[in-house]
């Protein structure tokens, strides 16, 4: 059995025990799911390029932020055309490969299972993830990650490489746009299951081509993703 399907199966045992990821006390209804794709005609007179304009569509999307807006695992996005560093020479990125919670600057991030840190970084470029933790988890001998992106400067102040976070504890907050790559505030949330060496920062993105490939790479974050 492939390493993706054996996490997939272990955090399926463990549902109940993974702790929610944010407690946003939020009704059912006013979690709405997002679209980024080229199919939503709302953004296609919308400057992406222009992060102050991009902030007030989401404020007036999300009713001011009396709602949370989620989702995009798979999907096909256009939006990554307002950074060059989705660019590559035959193939651009677009592939989102984790989910995003749009949610308030400042809003409160919780470890979903005791972890260890594996890696911090502040990815400062424009359209990047801004401050980012990667932490390490293992359930039943099967190691895996999870990374947060888009957090403010202050979640890295303190913490260290293998430093031990119990399930459940406050470990960072929600960036503003000034801190996250340039971003209307949410969290990008990604399963990992190989880092591939890498350190502070993982694909977010995949090309097209390689979609098969890093969906089994960073499976369904749903598996671990709870809002209270």
């Amino acid at each position: 059995m492939e390493k993706s399907q054996k996490i997939r199966e272990v955090l399926e045992k463990h549902r109940d025990a993974i702790a929610p990821l944010m407690r946003l006390g939020v009704s059912q209804q006013d979690v709405i799911e997002l679209d980024f794709t080229r199919n939503n005609e709302a953004l296609n007179n919308l400057d992406i390029s222009d992060t102050s304009r991009f902030i007030r569509f989401m404020d007036t999307w999300l009713d001011h932020y009396t709602k949370v807006g989620i989702g995009g695992y798979g999907e096909d996005r256009f939006i990554y055309q307002r950074s060059p560093l989705f660019d590559g020479e035959d193939e651009s990125r677009s592939i989102h490969l984790g989910i995003d919670v749009w949610v308030p600057a400042g809003t409160k991030i919780y470890t979903p299972l005791d972890a260890v840190v594996h890696s911090f970084d502040y990815n400062d470029n424009y359209g990047d993830y801004g401050a980012t933790i990667i932490l390490e988890h293992q359930l039943e001998g099967e190691r895996f990650y999870t990374l947060y992106g888009h957090l403010s400067a202050s979640s890295l102040k303190g913490l260290e490489k293998d430093q031990t976070i119990p399930r459940n504890s406050n470990f960072a907050h929600v960036g503003a746009s000034e801190e996250n790559g340039q971003w209307p505030p949410h969290l990008h949330f990604q399963l990992i299951t190989d880092m591939l060496g890498r350190e502070g920062d993982f694909f977010g993105v995949a090309p097209p081509s390689q979609k098969e490939y890093f969906m089994k790479l960073c499976p369904d974050p749903g598996l671990i993703l709870k809002i209270e």
